[in-house]
């Protein structure tokens, strides 16, 4: 999530102004992969050639709630020298998705949890107008229109199409309007990318396959996972939902869904185990995670979307 990328380089521009200090000054965790243990042994590690120490844990929400009193008690003392910085991708209250609070809520102090603001149409378009600019890039209002239209509201991958956009029209080039974003970007792009989710859903893994290889001449890998990841996500959404009882309108809220989407996807999951739906989604986030540990992104993705494909 950009949002929490960006929260995490300035905070680590804050504490470490010297670039030299930062490689060696912060630590950085996945919750999914490390025991709150090894994370609580890091940030109570005194720091080394560096006035002090950043530990990140990132997708924290992932932390096992039996370590709730082993984080708890560190956070009641803290080491003084150690920043420790849990970053969570989903909300932590309570919410339709979320039957209660999570422990983490309740082990971190109320002062120290910092909300990022969610962002959609018109704030979204104004935010990437201004992370642009940061970045010496004047995004034009219409541009930005065109880029959250066509590529979704993922901040990183808008931002990525942007800077694609003015590079576009030449190394040197600095300012990005309806022209740039429609020769990137381009309303077929977005239908080809469409083509490898409609094969998906239809099982039709010769033809995912194909089109996979040829979109990965064009796409960032890690938006082609988003979209497949955003389906699968979709699709154990409605069925979660429909098991409980909820209605058509009431998915569309929760999942901010036409009810035509939902019910097309109510249709495509209908006798399909809802672990089989679970074990998707987490194939996609393993993935993932072996795609940010610089695994070979043709070869993950091609075993992904048979996985996806198959028939369980």
């Amino acid at each position: 999530m950009q949002l929490l990328d960006d929260a995490l380089a300035a905070l680590t521009r804050r504490l470490f102004p010297d670039a030299a200090e930062r490689l060696a000054g912060r630590e950085v965790f996945d919750a999914a992969e490390t025991p709150v243990d090894a994370i609580v042994q890091a940030a109570e590690t005194l720091p080394f050639m560096t006035g002090r120490r950043l530990v990140v844990v990132r997708r924290c929400q992932g932390l096992a709630a039996r370590d709730a009193d082993r984080l708890a008690a560190y956070v009641r003392a803290p080491n003084p020298t150690t920043c420790l910085l849990l970053l969570a991708d989903e909300p932590l209250a309570a919410s339709r998705e979320r039957r209660q609070d999570h422990w983490l809520l309740a082990a971190v102090p109320a002062a120290a949890a910092v909300p990022l603001p969610a962002r959609e149409g018109r704030s979204l378009e104004g935010w990437l107008r201004e992370r642009a600019a940061a970045e010496g890039l004047a995004l034009s209002e219409e541009a930005a229109r065109l880029l959250v239209e066509w590529v979704g509201d993922d901040g990183a991958s808008l931002l990525g199409e942007a800077r694609k956009a003015a590079l576009a029209a030449g190394t040197d080039n600095r300012t990005v309007g309806v022209r740039e974003v429609t020769a990137v970007v381009g309303e077929h792009r977005l239908s080809d990318v469409f083509d490898l989710t409609r094969a998906v859903a239809r099982r039709d893994v010769g033809t995912a396959l194909r089109t996979l290889d040829r979109l990965l001449a064009t796409e960032e890998p890690m938006r082609l996972l988003w979209l497949l990841a955003g389906d699968a996500r979709a699709a154990w959404g409605v069925a979660h939902l429909r098991a409980r009882g909820q209605t058509t309108e009431q998915i569309a809220r929760a999942l901010r869904r036409p009810p035509g989407a939902v019910e097309a996807i109510g249709r495509a999951v209908t006798g399909t185990p809802a672990r089989v739906l679970a074990v998707r989604l987490r194939r996609c986030w393993e993935v993932e995670r072996r795609l940010k540990s610089s695994a070979d992104a043709r070869a993950e993705l091609a075993a992904l979307v048979a996985d996806l494909c198959a028939e369980r």
